[in-house]
Formats: structure tokens, sequence, C-alpha cells
């Protein structure tokens, strides 16, 4: 599982024009699902999310967590993070889960992190034409893949 997590003052998702999905203060997460994903990934990616001290403390230093800060979370699944550009100009998704594999691995994605957040998070919609708006605070953005732990 490849993740692209950035800090965000606000995030939202629109689909045939009408707002699915905004946050204020938290993460807009880009997901991407290989075929060979599964439990571990998920448990450690969100894990590792929702404990990562990217806010700001009263000091100005980058400290606290989501959790501290009892922060939002919008999750948009994205195949096109696992293109393949190595051969030629049109890049391969071959790497990127097929819908049966992905969109059950995605929802548990979405509940894990709503469970170790505590609370609700905001999704887009798997296989949707989507337009995501994000003003990015700081800018923060983190990229995480669950096959890199080390």
């Amino acid at each position: 599982m490849i993740t692209v997590i950035q800090k965000s003052l606000e995030a939202s998702v629109r689909i045939d024009g009408v707002t699915k999905a905004s946050i204020g203060r938290g993460l807009m997460i880009l997901v991407g699902i290989e075929d060979q994903d599964g439990q571990e990934d998920i448990e450690w990616l969100s894990r590792k999310i929702v404990n990562m001290r990217i806010f700001e403390d009263e000091t100005g230093v980058m400290n606290k967590s989501i959790l501290d800060i009892a922060g939002e979370i919008l999750l948009i699944s994205q195949f096109t993070l696992l293109a393949s550009t190595k051969k030629g100009n049109r890049p391969s998704y071959i790497k990127a889960a097929k819908p049966e594999v992905a969109i059950p691995l995605y929802e548990r994605m979405v509940a894990q992190l709503q469970n170790d957040l505590g609370q609700m998070i905001q999704t887009g919609e798997f296989g949707a034409d989507m337009k995501i708006s994000l003003i990015n605070d700081g800018p923060v953005t983190i990229l995480m893949d669950s096959k890199n732990k080390q």
C-alpha cells in the first residue's frame, strides 16, 4: 500500500459537481492498493498515520499527532499512485489491484483508520471521477509505502 499524506487546513472531494465529503484541519490521504496488500499493511499504515507527529505544538514545533489535535481524515483511493513509468511515455498500472481485491482492502483501511482515530473519517468513492480540493498546510506532504517499513 502506498499513501500520500497531506496535512490540510481543509480538503474536499466532489463527484458530478456534488460535494461528497469535506474536512477541516487534519489529513487528506491518497491510497494506492496492490494485490499483495493485506491486513498487516492496513494496520501498520493506520497506526503510523494516526500517531505521526506533524502538527505544531504551542511552540510551533511539529510535535502533535492528529489524535492530539482531534483532526479529521479524508481518505481517497487512487490507483495511479502505483504507476510504473520505466518504459515508454504511457504509465502502466499493472501493479494496482483490481476492484474485486482493492475495494474490500480500501473498506478495511477506512474501518481501521476510524478505529485508530476514534471517530468517523470521510472518503471519496472508489472508482469515481473525483475532483479533489486541498489547502495543504505547511506544505506538509509525506509518502509512505507499507512495503518499505525499515
